[in-house]
């Protein structure tokens, strides 16, 4: 499966950003999507995850801010963003756990006035 994020760009504090994952297979509408990012100089963190039941979970870093939703029509899953703050750059990675653990190349989110 292929996946492919798009969406990230350079925002200011408190601004907002959507990112997009398409998925090249309908497989991805029977499989929990998560969400990673990675800050600059530091290790790959789970940011939120929507199950194949459309329910959403998040990190505590991101709760409230973050709004995870999924499109089986269109096998894409968006990470609606508001609020962000500059520790939330890094480049963010759509990732499909199974039945393959498929990851996209990621999009680069700058959060920065």
């Amino acid at each position: 499966v292929q996946l492919v994020e798009s969406g990230g760009g350079l925002v200011q504090p408190g601004g907002s950003l959507r990112l997009s994952c398409a998925a090249s297979e309908s497989i991805f509408k029977w499989h929990d999507m998560n969400w990673y990012r990675q800050p600059p100089g530091k290790g790959r963190e789970l940011v939120a995850t929507i199950s194949s039941a459309g329910i959403p979970l998040y990190a505590d870093s991101v709760k409230g801010r973050f709004n995870l939703s999924r499109d089986d029509d269109k096998n894409t899953v968006y990470l609606q963003m508001s609020s962000l703050k500059p520790e939330d750059t890094g480049v963010y990675y759509c990732n499909l756990p199974r039945p393959i653990d498929s990851w996209g190349r990621g999009t680069q989110v700058t959060v920065s006035s």
